[in-house]
């Protein structure tokens, strides 16, 4: 009997123990889910602009300095270093070559700590009339309340499409 009690008693102290170093080494107070929550509150509240109709997402959402990768094979894909740059290489001549803009119309958001990822699908139509479709997924790491580092992974093949389709509007 005095052995079934001292294992009983190991195992209460065990769990104790295991729990106080759990508390321990976690952040503090709410610190980590306040970051990971404002992460994506922040993420959140500039995609329903956008699906609102709204045209300063990413001006909004990313630091002047950001790294924004393109995954894949296609000429498209790349790493653009800076707001401006990305915007002036990547989402101008595209955005240019549309008819109505591209509008996310489903977003599932997560968020760990700094990073926010967010898998969206967008509608937009082509100047030709054709309508163009995407499914994306975003890694957002966040600094500040805002997207510093964002890997993109889409199918490039409908944007690539677009960009050799549809000639430049003349300005």
């Amino acid at each position: 009997m005095t052995a079934i009690v001292n294992r009983a008693f190991a195992w209460c102290v065990y769990a104790i123990l295991f729990t106080a170093s759990s508390l321990t080494t976690a952040a503090p107070l709410g610190q980590a889910s306040s970051v990971q929550d404002d992460n994506k509150r922040i993420v959140t509240d500039a995609f329903d602009r956008w699906a609102a109709g709204g045209t300063t997402f990413f001006n909004d959402l990313l630091h002047d300095n950001v790294v924004w990768r393109i995954k894949g094979s296609s000429p498209s894909a790349g790493e653009f270093r800076g707001r401006d740059v990305f915007l002036e290489r990547a989402v101008r001549p595209f955005a240019n070559r549309l008819s109505t803009p591209v509008r996310p119309t489903t977003v599932r958001l997560f968020a760990d700590g700094d990073h926010v990822i967010a898998h969206w699908e967008g509608d937009g139509v082509a100047r030709d009339g054709k309508p163009y479709a995407n499914s994306y997924a975003w890694i957002m790491l966040m600094q500040d309340g805002r997207a510093a580092e964002v890997t993109a992974y889409l199918d490039l093949a409908p944007y690539d499409d677009i960009l050799r389709r549809i000639p430049l509007p003349a300005q």
